[in-house]
């Protein structure tokens, strides 16, 4: 016997069968029981989503002799007939290859005679939007008022072609895109019928990478299974049939291209292509890997959003706080042109170097989005400068001495800081309120903060110690740092000078002190004769 190729083998038989189309199937057998049965219908959607496969179904379920709710029964003579092909009852045509004036006339001509065995006769006609303008005039007054026994199913994956006067003669019906549970609830079961093993990480991506198609899904597997025939098929197997590449390449590209080292770039997509990764889908997971991170930035239950495991949505989060929006924008737009561009190219990785470099120098770009993103460029790199050397007025300094002792009974250096009244009540506000000032702030914001605390050193003045170099970087931005201070200033009623800082190492401890000042003159109370007096106009 011959082999059947999965799609066909499994094809759904009855409207139960038909997954991800409930809507349509639930409206389609009601019609059926209540015997209000149209003359034309318009099956619509992209492919793989089970047009035909319905049509099919309603044309057995209308000529079936013991229907069951709305489905055909599969048994009786009727419906064995239909799904032979050898019933005259139902006829499919493909108007890719049957597009003329002369083969709708032929139709025109045929549904003169009443059907010979059951009660309908049907025509499926797939990709209808194939069809010439001289085709559909001629069609328009037979689909507008055919015999009571003549029912029209149109199959069409571009409605956006078909003539008005052909839609508005029509029940219209969109077939959704699967989602990927279902698909791969689906591929699960019928692996399991199959008798193959398989690793539920390949079966997802397997889903996933059949974009909503259920036929495609079927056909990327047998696929996988022929390749390691009598083998578990297991993710990586999977990414190696299909040309696919692992997240954790785009987690390493993604981090190059922020550290803005051309050469390591370069260096990886050697290694993608000597790996024999397809390039045109490297350029499409990356491109979905970006849009990830800005649902992780800008949603807040991005989780519910996102197909992916916990380990995974943690390290997205993560490198999702590595930078803003706006650039992450830039860079999948970026890539989303060179997805349109690369179909075509005669050279591939030609066209994604340039795009990888354009990613790094936002020079290259003349247009406004490139010209924002150097702008935002030349402010982290004067925020870096002038934070190296910024001073908050107001403080005062006193020379580091250790004074603690440790364990191991190695001193402990600490720093004493001297702030003014008001400086010092600056901090005791803030050190005491921050754990609850972090948990009011917004996702992006708060989740930066988080794990940070409140000090004050001479170099920096107040300040925010970060222990995560990521959430530093992120954080010192200067849209950023503005909406922190604006959300101080609405709760307290003013404005704070703070800083931020980036703990290295071993970070001497840090004894914050009021100092003895006068209101209104920064000079320091002493005696002549003290050794620690200092004269202020020296």
């Amino acid at each position: 016997m011959a082999y059947t190729a999965l799609y066909r083998k499994w094809r759904p038989s009855r409207f139960e069968d038909v997954r991800g189309q409930e809507h349509i199937v639930r409206t389609l057998t009601n019609q059926i029981r209540s015997g209000r049965v149209g003359h034309a219908y318009l099956f619509c959607g992209t492919r793989g989503t089970g047009k035909t496969t319905v049509a099919k179904i309603f044309a057995r379920a209308v000529n079936c002799q013991h229907p069951v709710d709305g489905s055909p029964c599969n048994v009786c003579a009727a419906c064995r007939a239909i799904a032979s092909g050898a019933s005259m009852n139902v006829v499919e045509i493909d108007a890719a290859s049957n597009n003329g004036v002369d083969n709708i006339r032929e139709i025109r001509d045929e549904v003169q005679y009443s059907p010979t065995e059951g009660k309908y006769r049907v025509y499926i006609i797939d990709e209808v939007h194939m069809l010439s303008t001289g085709a559909f005039n001629a069609l328009l007054k037979t689909l507008e008022e055919p015999p009571s026994y003549v029912i029209f199913i149109l199959a069409t994956t571009e409605v956006n072609k078909i003539p008005i006067t052909v839609l508005s003669r029509c029940q219209r019906y969109d077939f959704k895109r699967i989602s990927n549970d279902i698909i791969a609830d689906q591929v699960a079961r019928l692996l399991k019928e199959e008798g193959v093993e398989a690793e539920y990480r390949a079966i997802r991506y397997v889903a996933k990478a059949a974009d909503g198609s259920m036929r495609d899904a079927l056909s990327l597997l047998e696929q996988c299974i022929s390749f390691y025939y009598g083998q578990e098929l297991t993710y990586d197997k999977v990414l190696d049939v299909l040309g696919a590449v692992d997240t954790g390449v785009f987690s390493r590209l993604l981090r190059e291209i922020l550290h803005r080292d051309v050469a390591a770039c370069v260096g990886l997509l050697d290694e993608i292509v000597a790996g024999g990764r397809d390039l045109g889908q490297f350029v499409t997971d990356f491109t979905w890997y970006m849009r990830n991170l800005l649902l992780v930035q800008t949603a807040d239950h991005a989780e519910d959003a996102l197909d992916m495991s916990a380990d995974n949505l943690e390290a997205l989060k993560e490198e999702a706080h590595m930078l803003d929006v706006d650039t992450l924008m830039r860079f999948i737009r970026v890539f989303s042109e060179l997805s349109s561009q690369i179909r075509f190219a005669a050279s591939k990785r030609v066209l994604i170097e340039i795009a990888l470099i354009k990613l790094m120098k936002p020079a290259m770009e003349t247009d406004l989005e490139g010209l924002m993103a150097r702008m935002r460029s030349l402010e982290e790199l004067a925020e870096r400068i002038t934070g190296a050397e910024a001073f908050t007025p107001g403080t005062g300094k006193q020379p580091s001495r250790q004074t603690e002792t440790t364990e191991s009974g190695k001193a402990a250096e600490e720093t004493v800081v001297e702030l003014s009244e008001a400086a010092y009540e600056d901090y005791e506000k803030l050190s005491q309120d921050w754990n609850r000032i972090v948990a009011g702030q917004g996702k992006l914001i708060g989740s930066l903060l988080k794990g940070t605390s409140i000090s004050c050193d001479p170099a920096h003045g107040l300040c925010i110690v970060f222990t995560n170099p990521f959430n530093h970087a992120a954080m010192n931005i200067q849209s950023r740092m503005e909406e922190l201070n604006e959300a101080l200033q609405a709760q307290y009623g003013k404005t704070f000078a703070v800083t931020t800082k980036l703990a290295e190492g071993q970070e001497p401890n840090v004894k914050v002190i009021r100092g003895n000042r006068i209101p209104g003159i920064e000079m320091d109370i002493g005696m002549e004769g003290d050794p620690d007096f200092q004269d202020s106009s020296q």
